[in-house]
């Protein structure tokens, strides 16, 4: 599978990708510099960290807001404020999708990525619910092809968890560990995943993008990425067979950019697989 760079982005932290099946657009964003982007596009430029995103039903996007959920319109560029989390100055949001029901699912991050001090919602569009706490770097988030199991990952640990998931009622039980990432392969980050059921995660540290089993916990593939921290990614494409993963250039030093001089860029990668939608906001 060949790395294709889509735009030389220089993002300082790119996240968050999400594909708009009804438009066809990539939307993503670099959460330090507070930016939106639709595909190559630079979208909106905002006034605070926007940890991720979601397209809407209604064609808005919604956003995690440092610790809010705001509804956000790409026509007009209105920000309408949803919810307010109650949530420490020392935290923000992260990573975030939607269900298949249509909840938006976020959790927070210590800013200093050191201690538990997050915890991980669910919105419904009037009410935020908190599903758990003691969070460090709440990332990446996956759901089986049946809806009924969830994939979490919280980075320092390198462990993928997977709860039973109900769609109806959107709660979540039976926690359990599916995945470890050895240390040589780095921290994992953003995931998606196949309708084959199988896990793609991206390895912040490692210049790489991965496929995971997480029946037997195995690691099925490796594809390579000319960014060093590979931060997230998302199925898109009109076949849903195009993986497109965001990048960052946050903590690298002189040595690190000279060899991996597109780090913060914007890739795709053409797969034989197909990817499971970005579910809709409402």
């Amino acid at each position: 599978m060949q790395t294709e760079l889509l735009l030389d982005a220089k993002a300082t932290l790119g996240e968050g990708p999400a594909w708009d099946e009804k438009t066809q657009t990539l939307y993503w964003v670099d959460i330090l510099q507070k930016k939106i982007y639709a595909g190559t596009e630079l979208l909106a430029q905002l006034d605070d960290f926007v940890g991720c995103l979601a397209p809407r039903k209604n064609g808005h996007l919604i956003l995690g807001k440092r610790a809010s959920f705001v509804d956000f319109d790409p026509g007009s560029f209105q920000q309408t404020l949803l919810a307010a989390l109650n949530e420490p100055a020392t935290t923000r949001l992260n990573d975030g999708k939607c269900d298949p029901a249509g909840r938006f699912l976020a959790g927070s991050m210590d800013l200093n990525e050191k201690d538990p001090i997050g915890s991980f919602y669910s919105f419904n569009g009037t009410s935020a619910q908190t599903l758990f706490r003691d969070v460090t770097i709440s990332n990446g988030m996956a759901w089986s092809p049946d809806h009924k199991t969830f994939y979490y990952i919280d980075t320092p640990t390198r462990e993928v968890k997977a709860f039973d998931y109900d769609v109806l009622t959107g709660e979540i039980a039976n926690p359990r560990i599916v995945i470890h990432i050895p240390d040589s392969l780095g921290w994992p980050d953003g995931m998606t995943s196949d309708t084959e059921g199988n896990l793609w995660i991206v390895l912040w540290g490692r210049a790489q993008v991965t496929r995971w089993n997480p029946n037997t916990g195995k690691l099925l593939e490796q594809v390579s990425v000319p960014a060093l921290h590979t931060s997230s990614c998302v199925f898109g494409g009109k076949n849903r067979n195009e993986l497109y993963i965001t990048s960052a250039r946050k903590n690298m030093g002189e040595a690190d950019l000279k060899k991996y001089p597109l780090s913060g860029g914007l890739f795709r990668v053409e797969t034989k697989f197909e990817g499971m939608p970005t579910f809709e906001f409402g």
